[in-house]
């Protein structure tokens, strides 16, 4: 099991009958020394064959996650690819599936176990993920440096993909992005980006996160951050910092978040790090990128939870709103109008002020920004789908998160029972195997099973158990509420 890559010889292991992984291969060089704030740069060829039976070390991070591999200082190749493939020798150049995993922009690895590719892998993919830069590393703003570090490294494994997904059995002409929640986020930049374009022929994005960032709170963010670590908000003062000291550093300025006037968003959502709609990497708000027919040549497949933050709230991720004064504040700081508020409480008129903030919270992040692509993409030309997760269980909601274990075919890995409310019942399999093989039909060929979005119409598949439905129109009076409400980019004060 050797194959032979741009850069060098690597040797994989048998992941499972019939599949094959091959881990840890680096697509560019380490981000850090010369190298560190700037774009990636070429990887180092190596002679000999490398082995590559195990994970990569993951960027800079504090994040401790089930099943997962921490950083640990000192860790410096973590620009690196994975590949899963099915272990057949007449199946040709297969559909290529890359993952791009969440975290708020700010955690996260590919070796998460509920992102394992041997299911997709017998599915009939090449699947490969990567880690890229998050943190301050990824997206902290350093004038003088490129924004959106994150996001060029993504480019580059796509490059990598495009180079060298071949000798692994995949076809470089059919390659589908895949991500959640903040790797959604990622891809829809992807599709405003020339440094991305071509690189792909198809999209999967679920949650995708509305945040952004104009360059000023960006900056304001990097303000924050270097006064945490102690040296200047200036190339050369963030330099001398090590990841160690802004991963603190980040942390601290997250978990002090809530006073900073600059950035009102930040009292109820801490996290600092977004894409940067610096008009050079990510030239325009994606959202309205894809709204012009940027991207009209990728095809879509949007999908989001009914519950999105009521699993952010259960972590802690979010401030706690009880009342209609406080609740009035956040809609104040999301940029939300009045209505709003005065709809969700007329069209829920016995809920908790709790309950209707994380509705309106994670319609305005998630639910909402999501539905609103597809529907963009669909008027601009190009073909979308969109798919809604609504599989309940009395442990677990259809919450942030709880639908990537479905889709992958990991609800067995290491801390999928968390998110999914307990072990996995025969329902529960059979809607896997349903997700599971509505992602391989759309990779494989732009068709997940049933209609598309029109310029006039939104069919929406809800996932569910024991049958998923399908509403042929998504005119609901929830949507309604949000017909006229923008999404612009985040700024200071805001």
């Amino acid at each position: 099991m050797v194959f032979e890559t741009s850069h060098g010889r690597v040797r994989g292991r048998d992941a499972a009958e019939g599949v094959t992984a091959v881990l840890g291969i680096p697509y560019a060089a380490e981000p850090f020394g010369a190298h560190r704030f700037r774009a990636p740069q070429p990887a180092t060829a190596w002679a000999g064959i490398r082995d590559c039976t195990a994970f990569g070390p993951i960027a800079p991070q504090s994040a401790k996650l089930p099943g997962a591999p921490v950083w640990r200082e000192g860790d410096a190749d973590i620009l690196t690819v994975n590949v899963w493939m099915p272990q057949s020798a007449d199946a040709g150049a297969l559909p290529v599936f890359f993952f791009i995993h969440g975290g708020a922009y700010t955690f996260g690895s590919s070796a998460q176990p509920d992102f394992d590719g041997t299911a997709l892998a017998r599915a009939g993919l090449v699947v490969v993920s990567c880690n890229y830069r998050v943190g301050f590393e990824g997206f902290g703003h350093v004038r003088g440096f490129p924004d959106n570090r994150g996001l060029l490294d993504q480019a580059a494994a796509l490059r990598w993909v495009r180079e060298n997904i071949a000798a692994f059995g995949g076809d470089p002409g059919n390659v589908t992005v895949a991500g959640h929640s903040s790797g959604a986020g990622s891809i829809t930049c992807l599709m405003a980006m020339e440094q991305a374009r071509g690189l792909f022929r198809r999209a999967i994005t679920h949650s995708v996160p509305r945040a952004l960032f104009m360059v000023e709170l960006a900056a304001a963010v990097t303000e924050r951050i270097a006064a945490e670590a102690g040296v200047a908000p200036t190339a050369a003062g963030l330099l001398s910092a090590s990841p160690a000291q802004l991963v603190t550093a980040s942390d601290k300025a997250a978990a002090n978040s809530g006073a900073d006037p600059a950035a009102a968003i930040h009292a109820f959502d801490p996290v600092l790090f977004q894409p940067v709609v610096d008009g050079e990497v990510l030239p325009a708000n994606p959202l309205h990128a894809v709204a012009s027919g940027a991207a009209r040549q990728v095809d879509l497949l949007a999908c989001h939870t009914l519950e999105e933050y009521r699993f952010l709230h259960m972590v802690g991720a979010v401030r706690e709103v009880t009342t209609e004064s406080e609740l009035a504040d956040f809609a104040e700081a999301l940029d939300l109008p009045a209505h709003l508020v005065d709809g969700y409480r007329a069209l829920t008129p016995d809920a908790p002020v709790l309950d209707r903030y994380l509705a309106m919270f994670g319609d305005a992040q998630f639910g909402e920004y999501t539905t609103r692509l597809a529907e963009h993409h669909a008027r601009a030309g190009g073909r979308a789908y969109l798919a809604r997760f609504a599989r309940r269980r009395e442990e677990a909601r259809p919450w942030h998160t709880a639908d990537v274990p479905f889709a992958f075919g990991n609800m067995d890995a290491v801390g999928a029972d968390f998110l999914i409310g307990g072990a996995p019942d025969d329902h529960d399999r059979a809607l896997s195997a349903r997700m599971l093989r509505s992602w391989a039909d759309f990779a494989t060929a732009g068709a997940p099973g049933w209609p598309a979005v029109t310029a006039d119409t939104t069919p929406v598949r809800h996932w569910a158990f024991p049958d998923d439905h399908l509403a042929a129109d998504d005119r609901t009076d929830l949507r309604a509420l949000w017909r006229d409400v923008r999404f612009d980019l985040l700024r200071p004060g805001r």
